[in-house]
């Protein structure tokens, strides 16, 4: 089957930009002998975690519990999951996943610290964590000069094993040109380096120091520190990737496909994908240099101008015109392509102008795991 005869909306995903992504990465940690453990909430999908496996990376982080336990079933043994957890059902799953493989999870409080340590002693097992550092976004963290005192503090936990530190410099989204990255890469390092220092005066050597965001990745993969990097959107990009300079058009493995399906007035078109397809995002930190909610492939006359649940409206910008027409097949780049995967159970598989089939996205959605 080729693109033109498929029916519409539909999540494309080019195989060749996928793969170029995934090894081009790969490449650059295994040049600097770095361990690839990428984020998998970007794809979600067991087909392309093993992809990168394959590719050479040693193991994942992950978004979501669900996600976790999906790879631990799959054969994955080295897991992290990126944020704490605090709820009985949430500890009694790490619990389990501690259990059953390589498992980390991440802890920027005592109080967090206290309820796994609790869980972990009466089950019996131990907990690996890594200390989360704020280098910037602050969102989950401490200060890098506050990790000696949690260190300290969090050794005192008996079914806890401090692995190192890890931090997320996702303050670089707010960066509106490339020019502006290598600022969030100095934060990035200088804080890791900060924070590791006083681990060690805390009476711990760190084993892990991990960081990562695609951004960032080319410019900190050089670091002395940082040995595991959690790249995500690498896999796809999108059109905040483009912005900050990550990627170009051509590194964008994922796509809407559309069909112009009116044109109520000369400057005004409307396709059959709306937010349900290309979600609302249009930068994590409101950035202005995201217009419209993607970019039309091709149309560089169009702006995505605005999105209802299923259709979209493509505005022809001031002082311009365009071909384009009704019944016109178009390709969008989301502005942010983690949030159009979390959209569609299936992305379609496509190499040029032909359809190779599709992956499953099969670890999207919260699994129930209550006994009734």
């Amino acid at each position: 089957m080729k693109i033109r005869e498929m029916a519409t909306p539909a999540i494309l995903l080019d195989m060749d930009a996928l793969e170029r992504n995934i090894s081009n990465y790969q490449n650059m940690c295994d040049l600097y002998d770095k361990e690839m453990w990428p984020m998998v909430k970007t794809h979600k999908s067991l087909t392309i975690a093993k992809m990168q496996a394959e590719a050479g990376a040693s193991g994942f982080l992950c978004g979501t519990l669900d996600e976790c336990e999906a790879l631990c079933e799959a054969g994955h043994r080295n897991l992290m999951y990126a944020y704490p957890v605090a709820s009985a059902a949430s500890v009694k799953r790490v619990i389990e996943l501690s259990r059953k493989c390589n498992f980390i999870i991440r802890l920027d409080t005592v109080e967090a610290a206290e309820i796994v340590d609790a869980a972990a002693r009466e089950a019996g097992v131990i907990i690996r964590y890594t200390i989360i550092v704020d280098c910037g976004l602050h969102r989950f963290g401490v200060a890098p000069d506050k990790v000696e005192e949690l260190a300290a503090r969090l050794a005192a936990f008996e079914n806890l094993e401090p692995m190192g530190i890890s931090t997320h410099p996702g303050a670089v989204y707010a960066a509106e040109e490339p020019g502006q990255v290598p600022i969030y890469v100095e934060a990035e390092t200088g804080a890791l380096a900060i924070a590791a220092e006083g681990m060690r005066e805390a009476g711990i050597e760190p084993e892990i120091i991990s960081s990562g965001s695609t951004p960032t990745f080319a410019l900190s993969i050089d670091d002395p520190n940082i040995g595991i990097y959690h790249p995500g959107n690498y896999v796809f990009n999108d059109c905040i990737q483009m912005s900050n300079g990550s990627a170009k058009e051509e590194d964008c493995a994922l796509t809407v496909l559309a069909t112009v399906i009116s044109h109520p007035s000369e400057e005004l078109f409307i396709c059959d994908a709306g937010a349900k397809c290309l979600g609302l995002d249009q930068g994590a930190h409101g950035n202005s240099a995201i217009v419209g909610f993607g970019r039309v492939i091709g149309h560089p006359e169009l702006i995505v101008s605005g999105l209802s649940e299923e259709v979209g409206k493509l505005k022809v910008k001031e002082g311009e015109t365009t071909a384009l027409k009704v019944g016109d097949q178009i390709r969008m780049i989301p502005n942010h392509s983690c949030s159009t995967a979390n959209l569609t159970d299936h992305y379609i598989a496509v190499r040029g102008e032909d359809v190779e089939g599709t992956i499953r996205v099969d670890i999207r959605g919260n699994r129930c795991n209550w006994e009734f």
